[in-house]
Order: C-alpha cells, then sequence, then structure tokens
C-alpha cells in the first residue's frame, strides 16, 4: 500500500507541469513537474514491485519537490505553491519513516 502516496503524487506533479506550461508556456516548469512526476512514478512501481530502494526514490523525488517549491511558496503565497510544498513535505515525512522502519525493523 505504500506506492499510493507515490502514484498519487506522480499524477499531480505531472498534470502541474502540464498545466503550468500550458498557462504560460513555462517549458521548465513542464520538464521539473514531468520529471519529477516520473521519479515518483518510477518509486511507485519499484516499491509495489517490492524491490530494494523504491522508497529512498520517492524520499528524494519529495526532496527534489520541497526544495524547489518551498521557497516558491514562501516568496509567491500561491495556492498551488503551498499546496505543493505541503504535500512534499508529507509525503517525504511519509517516506523517511517508512526507510526508519525498514532499517529498524519496526
Amino acid at each position: 500500500m505504500s506506492h499510493h502516496p507515490s502514484y498519487t503524487m506522480a499524477v499531480i506533479c505531472a498534470i502541474g507541469g502540464i498545466t503550468a506550461y500550458s498557462k504560460t508556456r513555462s517549458m521548465p516548469s513542464l520538464i521539473a513537474g514531468v520529471g519529477v512526476g516520473t521519479l515518483y512514478g518510477i518509486s511507485g512501481y519499484i516499491i509495489k514491485k517490492n524491490k530494494n530502494y523504491g522508497h529512498e526514490t520517492a524520499l528524494a523525488a519529495s526532496t527534489i519537490l520541497a526544495f524547489s517549491m518551498v521557497p516558491r511558496a514562501i516568496n509567491s503565497k500561491k495556492p498551488v505553491a503551498l499546496s505543493l510544498s505541503v504535500l512534499s513535505v508529507g509525503v517525504g515525512a511519509y517516506y523517511a519513516k517508512k526507510i526508519y522502519e525498514d532499517r529498524v525493523g519496526v
């Protein structure tokens, strides 16, 4: 079940990148949104197949998204940036907890 947040974030990021591109013709938004969405999708697939480093890949995607969106949310206070910031931090915390549980054996 821990692959569901990754797949959800993959869809949100991809749709967000495509929407930003369609509104502003921002190629960096398209590349970043689809790129981070792809990373989340790959991590979801790895987690679902119960292979190594799936949670770590999802945490990396969350970290990338957080580092790009949190400063934007602080500066602009726009709802999309705030939402993506909160989601990236929340999903990142979830996968950090999963990694900890895997390592410690909780």
